[in-house]
């Protein structure tokens, strides 16, 4: 009997709804959205040019484009084999010397984009890989420059797999800002380990999880609806 009225008592403290205070949940959730969307511009900037250069490097003759293919290769696996919660304690040093400060959505942005920059860029180079080589071969028979290849035909050919890409990349970085709220960068994440976990407010905890699986829903139900849209296969 004692286990069924603790068990009672663990689902009841799930719905304390007094511990949530709402402007403090739209604050945090608007950290989670800042630090997830700016953290996605430069990823995408950065994701494509990393995935331009292991494209065109890649079967390249010549020393130096072998050269500067494992180096990108390196350094994309590099930060995509730390761990996210490592590498924000590594870039520690780096974050206070370049914004002053360790604490606070902005603080979370370095760590977001070098965390999330390699993994978008290796979905470039694999969608760059997917487009059909005759329609390349077509442009460069026609005179296009390698510019006009790259903004005409890869990236109009492989725009639904691009997309689908970056989705994938927000949605990480969601749960990216999460972990990096739990060390002082704010957000839902913070919202759901200090004020929810670390003082016993499971009703808080709870928000934060299902506003931040709200956030993943709409990112992704809006992702899958660009795609279909665009694709023309």
């Amino acid at each position: 009997m004692r286990k069924e009225e603790s068990f009672i008592e663990i689902i009841q403290s799930y719905t304390n709804w007094e511990e949530v205070e709402p402007a403090k949940l739209w604050t945090n959730t608007l950290d989670t959205l800042y630090m997830t969307f700016a953290s996605l511009v430069a990823v995408l900037i950065l994701g494509l040019i990393l995935g331009l250069i292991l494209y065109e490097t890649n079967k390249r003759e010549g020393k130096v484009a072998k050269a500067i293919y494992y180096i990108t290769t390196l350094l994309v696996n590099v930060f995509r084999s730390i761990p996210f919660i490592i590498l924000i304690v590594l870039l520690i040093p780096f974050t206070r010397a370049l914004l002053d400060t360790m604490t606070g959505p902005t603080a979370g942005l370095p760590a977001l984009i070098l965390s999330a920059a390699p993994f978008y860029g290796r979905l470039v180079e694999t969608s760059f890989r997917d487009v059909d080589r005759g329609v390349i071969e077509a442009a460069e028979a026609m005179g296009a420059s390698k510019l006009e290849i790259i903004t005409k035909v890869l990236i109009p050919e492989s725009l639904p797999s691009l997309i689908s890409g970056i989705t994938v990349t927000a949605i990480s970085l969601i749960g990216f800002s999460a972990i990096a709220g739990i060390i002082g960068a704010g957000g839902l994440g913070n919202m759901a380990y200090l004020d929810g976990f670390q003082r016993s407010r499971n009703t808080v905890t709870l928000v934060a999880t299902v506003t931040i699986v709200a956030i993943v829903f709409v990112l992704q139900a809006t992702g899958d609806f660009i795609v279909k849209k665009i694709d023309k296969r």
